[in-house]
């Protein structure tokens, strides 16, 4: 596997993806979340022209899995990171958080933050066990709070969500 900035041809995959991966929530009762667009091709030219959008490709070059995200108060901001339900369970999106991590600390920046479900297995308490922990109350930063309350203006709180961080 190869991690790399995603090419502009492999952004529709992005998306892709992002459906795929969303059916695993239809049978927690999320079909919201099943059912949501994902991120336009635009927003995703936005993140990978920042150099902020890397994929996870097979040995034949396949996209299997995509992060994107951006600097927000110091941290780097886990906006997104998907795997394919069939390559779930294989390290892949682990290896994408690290490339993140090392990102972080070549730019400087004080660490991972992102948003996630409380209650999904494959979100918050997957995230605890790479190392992040959660943020309330003082600990969320102005930035994290804004994104938090866009969440919230999609409907996203119908569910209980966090924000975490991991530091270094």
């Amino acid at each position: 596997m190869i991690i790399r900035i995603a090419e502009p041809a492999e952004l529709p995959r992005l998306r892709e993806l992002e459906r795929a991966a969303g059916e695993l929530f239809r049978p927690l009762g999320m079909d919201a979340v099943a059912d949501d667009e994902p991120p336009a091709l635009a927003d995703l030219e936005r993140y990978r022209a920042a150099g902020h959008a890397w994929v996870a490709v097979d040995d034949s070059g396949s996209v299997l899995a995509y992060l994107i995200g951006e600097t927000v108060d110091g941290a780097f901001h886990i906006e997104q990171v998907t795997v394919h339900p069939d390559t779930a369970r294989r390290g892949v999106g682990r290896a994408l958080i690290a490339h993140a991590a090392e990102h972080s600390h070549r730019k400087g920046l004080a660490g991972l933050t992102l948003t996630t479900f409380t209650e999904v297995p494959w979100n918050a308490p997957y995230y605890e066990r790479l190392g992040f922990r959660r943020l309330t109350g003082a600990a969320l930063t102005p930035g994290l709070r804004r994104i938090r309350a866009a969440e919230a203006e999609l409907g996203l709180d119908r569910w209980p969500r966090v924000c975490m961080r991991r530091d270094g």
